[in-house]
């Protein structure tokens, strides 16, 4: 079995490392990743300039572009053999609730699931490498009951572990996403020159959802495994939206 590994944290990423040695447990692995942070970059492809991988001593490629272009290039150039699985993350910080749409992590496993190969994303909602280092066993365990009972074609799983040790998991909850608001996120500032600029991120987060969503099972202890899939649409108004009549 082959799996490709990859991140949107850069070649450097603890989290990286970290489930590049897990999948090597159950399979032969190969690492494409950014060479640099590539956070909420999305599906994000790098279409006006070329993109240049690069071989390390350690036999990884860095790439000077997105998670997305590092699926891309993995999967039609630098592997000789398809991957049966994408491996993305370990990502530093949590994707749940509407984070799938913007994280890098998430995207590179959606890139797979499009090209035709199971995605997995994976992410921990803290922000200590050593408490994420507690989890090798645990995520050789999850690795290796992925990998044998395979995922449909469509799907991919978006999978969060709490800011916790290991040792105080309480268990694995299948999830939903659930949703998040942010608040005071938009810093509005000068430059040296006294002309105005906005600098966004960080904020206030306010999460919404019930006990069978993604932040709930996570902040409960919980590994949260949520299977997404690309179809987006809203079939509840697809009715509504035949019975328009436009330009009559």
């Amino acid at each position: 079995m082959n799996i490709l590994v990859t991140n949107d944290d850069g070649i450097l990423a603890p989290g990286l490392a970290l489930l590049a040695d897990v999948c090597r447990a159950v399979a032969t692995v190969t690492v494409v990743a950014p060479d640099r942070e590539q956070s909420a970059t999305s599906h994000a492809l790098t279409l006006h300039r070329p993109v240049r991988p690069m071989r390390r001593p350690d036999g990884a490629f860095q790439v000077d572009g997105t998670p997305t272009d590092c699926v891309m290039l993995a999967l039609e150039a630098l592997m000789p053999e398809r991957p049966d699985y994408v491996f993305s993350g370990v990502n530093h910080g949590a994707n749940m609730g509407e984070d799938v749409l913007y994280s890098g992590t998430v995207a590179a496993a959606m890139e797979a699931v499009a090209l035709g190969v199971p995605g997995i994303g994976i992410s921990f909602a803290g922000h200590q490498p050593e408490t994420l280092a507690t989890y090798r066993a645990l995520l050789v365990d999850l690795v290796r009951r992925i990998t044998a009972a395979g995922l449909p074609s469509d799907t991919l799983l978006n999978i969060n572990l709490p800011r916790v040790p290991a040792d105080e998991v309480k268990g694995v909850r299948a999830t939903k996403l659930g949703s998040r608001f942010f608040s005071g996120s938009l810093a509005r500032m000068k430059d040296p020159w006294g002309k105005e600029i906005f600098w966004i991120g960080g904020g206030t987060i306010t999460w919404t959802g019930d006990a069978d969503s993604d932040h709930a099972a996570v902040g409960d202890g919980y590994v949260s495994v949520t299977p997404l899939h690309m179809d987006l649409t809203n079939y509840s108004l697809l009715e509504t939206v035949r019975g328009w009549s436009l330009g009559g």
